[in-house]
């Protein structure tokens, strides 16, 4: 079992999310996902004012194991990236639920209605 913190919603793709304020989305990736890929090496974050479609590929962590695509939760602008994680990707790694990748100022936040809940994210992990 996992420690999974009850204030996030998950994605079946293992990215967290945290609502804030003014329809803010802060999203980075689960602890699972990193101890799944091993030690990041490199992280290709979106580019600040892009425009992203909820589902969309828009970023890629890679790791000395596999790279793997990550996905907006949200359709939004892309409002800040994490920049500390160009130089330090093993930050994602010390504290996965710490450490945020990116911020998207959503549209329309009733895509978080089809994340996960941290108990359901269990179930999908625990499989």
């Amino acid at each position: 079992m996992t420690n999974l913190p009850t204030d996030l919603k998950y994605a079946p793709s293992h990215e967290w999310v945290r609502l804030e304020k003014d329809n803010i989305v802060r999203v980075g990736i689960t602890d699972f996902a990193q101890q799944e890929l091993g030690d990041l090496v490199y992280i290709d974050l979106p580019k600040v004012g892009r425009s992203l479609q909820a589902e969309e590929q828009c970023a890629v962590v890679e790791s000395v194991k596999t790279a793997s695509d990550l996905y907006s939760p949200v359709s939004g602008v892309v409002i800040a990236v994490n920049e500390a994680l160009v130089d330090e990707p093993e930050l994602v790694n010390d504290d996965a639920f710490g450490t945020w990748l990116f911020c998207i100022k959503a549209n329309d936040l009733s895509s978080l209605d089809d994340l996960m809940s941290a108990e359901e994210y269990q179930q999908v992990i625990d499989e």
